[in-house]
């Protein structure tokens, strides 16, 4: 399948599906982000961005902690849904954008989060390589990995190309993903990131 091809058809399927993700994947979703935040610390005057932000499960949990949240897929349908979820919020923006192509200056976000996403990314390592990009030198970046898409050693590989340093790696049996916190290499061989 066609690079585009698949992002369209990803898409499609989400769209479709947006009005009944919340009841099939909340409470695991919901699990993945309670797992990850306990090895996240926020700035104040921090700024995040969710990859592939689906319905916006991750706001409730990170919304009072920074400045902003930028919450980015290319679903309308699951943007929609999000918007519920970030009514009353006022530190949030909503945007429609593809997590390869993103439209930020590098460097600008304290943390990135890429919760269930890299499965449906046709490239994954642009997909990190674009995450690492818009994320300060000194910034975190959470990206889980659905373990029926890789194994621990395909994951773990993923990373590594990526040249992201592994601070985190959670492999909980009961959870069906991998989640990983990170920072790129090279920061990690100038210091230990604040934030872990």
């Amino acid at each position: 399948m066609t690079y585009w091809r698949q992002k369209r058809r990803t898409m499609k399927r989400y769209d479709h599906s947006a009005h009944v993700y919340d009841a099939q994947y909340s409470e695991e979703q919901q699990t993945k982000i309670r797992t990850a935040l306990t090895k996240v610390i926020f700035r104040k005057e921090g700024f995040i961005i969710d990859l592939g932000c689906g319905t916006g499960q991750l706001l409730p949990y990170v919304t009072r902690l920074v400045n902003l949240v930028v919450c980015v897929d290319v679903s309308r349908n699951l943007l929609a849904q999000a918007k519920t979820r970030a009514q009353h919020r006022r530190q949030v923006l909503l945007l429609r954008a593809d997590a390869d192509n993103l439209p930020f200056q590098s460097c600008k976000f304290d943390v990135a989060f890429a919760i269930t996403l890299l499965q449906n990314m046709p490239n994954p390592i642009q997909t990190l390589n674009e995450m690492k990009r818009v994320t300060r030198e000194d910034g975190i970046c959470v990206v889980t990995g659905l373990k029926k898409c890789f194994s621990e050693q395909q994951f773990e590989e993923l990373m590594k190309q990526a040249e992201f340093e592994i601070h985190s790696l959670k492999l909980d049996e009961a959870q069906r993903e991998y989640i990983a916190v990170c920072t790129s290499v090279k920061e990690s061989l100038n210091r230990t990131p604040k934030a872990l």
